[in-house]
């Protein structure tokens, strides 16, 4: 492993020092061989990104290290003496989570999982309940007016199907099951085309709109799953919608709740919130939306650990994950774990988390995650 690294970074050295050695050497050889080679590298070097992470480690020498190639974050039990609940196969509907269906009624709700631990605003105008048991049994729910189920979202191991999909399934199983996924979403007389992502499907089937998100770092295997009623989905008229306080408020909370349950998926201590540096990650959200930029340093050239430390936020080791344009927590926070970095620090041994949300005003939400370890 080390001499494929040591190789990978002579092969590295030699292409960032190319204009230096390229005239002399090509008056002696015809390197011309070299430029699939060029196009390849500048292709990736250029390709738009999710966002980027970085890593800090407290030391007197206050390093900054940019993860290109975490460690390895191989699926593990949930710890704890948690049970996974009975699943039984649906009765309405292909597709049910904790023995939720679209179209269940909140008693049913209320009976499977009990009091919800907290409430927040999506996307969608309406409430995600989050249900959870020390963020093991992880679900979130929406209701209609008539106090039906019209959205719901795990990424637990508590997905059953009367067509054999579950936690864990490959894609290609997904796609020979359900087909081709759609290729755009039509709102009244706008059609939006959705973005190819290798991270998630879109399937439509009779008033369900059923999103699958796919663990990259897992051999695309299904990690997660929000259904959608179609009712719900029209009433949603563009991509993005409101930036108000109560959908920020939401999106904070949801990122929270979604990177604590994936770490206890992992077998990982959930993370305690901090106002503090969640006040540090909103501002620097904030400041991106306001003056149309994305990156860990702002305008004056303040790093993530400088404005931590301005804020008086006392850590031993910190880390920062940027999103961008994602049209809700799930979509950024599935996205963040199917990018090495980005995962590497949802995965990592933090104690802490503080997130900021902020929108543009095209209504893009810019979404900043700070760790920490006290």
């Amino acid at each position: 492993m080390k001499r494929l690294f040591l190789f990978i970074l002579f092969i590295a050295i030699l292409y960032i020092a190319k204009p230096y050695w390229e005239e002399p050497v090509s008056k002696y050889i015809d390197i011309s061989f070299l430029e699939p080679v060029d196009e390849k590298i500048n292709t990736i070097l250029n390709k738009d990104t999710l966002g980027t992470a970085m890593h800090y480690i407290s030391d007197m020498t206050d390093k900054v290290i940019l993860y290109l190639s975490p460690k390895s974050a191989d699926e593990e039990e949930p710890s704890g003496t948690i049970e996974k609940p009975l699943l039984e196969q649906p009765v309405n509907t292909t597709i049910s989570i904790h023995n939720i269906e679209l179209g269940s009624s909140e008693e049913k709700v209320e009976a499977e999982l009990g009091e919800p631990k907290s409430q927040s605003m999506n996307e969608y105008g309406t409430e995600w309940q989050t249900f959870h048991e020390g963020y093991h049994n992880f679900v979130m729910v929406a209701f209609d007016e008539k106090r039906k189920v019209n959205a719901v979202y795990t990424n637990d191991d508590l997905i059953s199907s009367n067509v054999g999909i579950r936690y864990g399934s490959l894609k290609s199983t997904v796609r020979e099951t359900f087909g081709e996924p759609i290729k755009e979403i039509r709102k009244g007389l706008n059609i939006y085309i959705l973005q190819e992502s290798d991270g998630f499907d879109v399937f439509k089937s009779g008033d369900t709109y059923t999103y699958v998100f796919y663990d990259l770092h897992q051999n695309d295997k299904v990690t997660a799953i929000q259904l959608i009623s179609t009712s719900l989905e029209k009433k949603k008229t563009g991509i993005y919608t409101g930036g108000d306080a109560s959908l920020r408020n939401g999106f904070e909370q949801q990122l929270f709740d979604l990177t604590n349950a994936i770490r206890v998926r992992h077998g990982l201590n959930s993370l305690e919130w901090d106002d503090a540096v969640s006040g540090t990650a909103r501002r620097h959200s904030a400041d991106m939306a306001n003056n149309d930029y994305f990156n860990h340093k702002n305008k004056q050239g303040k790093s993530p650990f400088d404005r931590m430390k301005d804020d008086g936020v006392k850590f031993h080791g910190a880390g920062e994950n940027l999103a961008y344009g994602q049209s809700s927590s799930i979509f950024a926070h599935e996205g963040l774990m199917n990018s090495a970095g980005h995962r590497e620090n949802i995965l990592d041994d933090y104690s802490h988390l503080g997130t900021g949300v902020a929108f543009n005003e095209k209504l893009q939400p810019y979404y900043t995650e700070n760790f920490l370890l006290k």
